[in-house]
């Protein structure tokens, strides 16, 4: 991946950009250009990847003149520059190189059509940062820190609370989470994470100790203090046998219309050695917060655009899918966001 990034861009191919677009990059934006002109459009894409079994994302960092010439002038989009792109999903995060239509200057978001409005103008967003500085050296602190870890040479954005960590006996999960802004939206309220999560066994446990994961429980809380319980046999269609030192991960998903919620459970297990030995094993609380998002102001009353971090929508709806099987990375074609991860409970 970083073997695709370019040489830096001229000054002159700068200045170029800004006369065929109209408008002014920002100093930042330029500085960082003069030192790699993004990378080539290859796969797995610098910025990052997401995967599970009907749907993959990676994003690559955009060259110049590719951002040029998708450059947005269109209602809803205007003054807004394209930063990354993937293949997959045809998604991009934007920065506004103007503060335009409730936007504010140098902002960077992924865009997300209001599902409800007629007027195809009417575009929300999920706001990923404040300026190209910001978002840019974020994303480098959490790549260079293992806070977004490498995963068969590809960089996954899951965000890993260390405190989302418990320990029963001889083995301790872990989890991490990631939003997916392709397969969520404002309007209607439709938020989509995944999660993964890590089992290991202590190496240092008794060979008898040795057990296999029969089933999982979940308590899922919503920002509106509704709780959903959800049992289910194995993981993603998996009964993974814990033997000493042995790690076993995987990925699932969930949805929900409330911008948080968090989840807890446990798994029960059985010793291999004596079935009838049965024991449940912690999964730590963790939670998922949708990013802050901004609302179209074609939608908004009062003419100026929303910010909301933290609200709740009243429309109550979750889902685990811890059936739902990780299985190989491949890609689907989206043509917009909103997709729906079915329910598998």
């Amino acid at each position: 991946m970083i073997a695709s990034l370019k040489e830096g861009a001229k000054e002159e191919e700068l200045d170029g950009i800004e006369a065929q677009i109209c408008c002014k990059l920002s100093n930042d934006y330029r500085c960082s250009y003069r030192i790699h002109n993004g990378q080539k459009l290859v796969v797995p894409g610098l910025m990052g990847s997401m995967a599970l079994s009907n749907h993959y994302r990676s994003e690559d960092l955009l060259d110049i003149e590719t951002a040029a010439g998708g450059f947005q002038q269109r209602k809803g989009m205007r003054q807004c520059l394209p930063l990354t792109f993937c293949f997959h999903t045809g998604l991009s995060q934007y920065m506004a190189l103007e503060g335009t239509e409730g936007r504010s200057h140098s902002e960077i978001f992924y865009h997300c059509p209001d599902q409800m409005a007629q007027d195809p103008s009417a575009i929300d967003m999920f706001i990923t940062g404040s300026s190209f500085t910001e978002w840019f050296t974020s994303y480098v602190h959490n790549v260079v820190t293992g806070e977004y870890p490498i995963i068969r040479d590809q960089i996954f954005r899951y965000v890993h609370d260390k405190q989302c960590v418990a320990t029963t006996g001889d083995i301790t999960v872990s989890v991490s989470t990631s939003f997916l802004p392709e397969l969520s939206s404002v309007h209607p309220p439709h938020f989509f994470f995944t999660y993964r999560i890590r089992i290991e066994m202590a190496k240092d446990a008794l060979p008898e100790n040795a057990c296999q994961l029969d089933s999982r429980y979940w308590k899922i809380t919503n920002a509106n203090g509704n709780v959903e319980e959800v049992r289910g046999p194995g993981v993603v269609g998996e009964f993974p046998v814990m033997t000493p030192g042995k790690v076993h991960e995987y990925a699932s998903c969930t949805t929900f219309s409330t911008t948080s919620e968090y989840m807890e459970g446990h798994y029960t297990f059985h010793r291999l050695k004596n079935k009838e030995e049965i024991f449940d094993v912690c999964i730590p609380r963790f939670h998922m917060v949708c990013p802050p998002f901004r609302e179209s102001i074609v939608r908004s009353v009062s003419g100026s655009a929303r910010d909301v971090s933290s609200a709740s929508f009243n429309e109550d709806n979750s889902s685990d899918t811890d059936d739902h099987n990780e299985g190989e990375l491949r890609g689907i074609n989206m043509a917009a966001p909103g997709g729906r991860c079915p329910r598998h409970i």
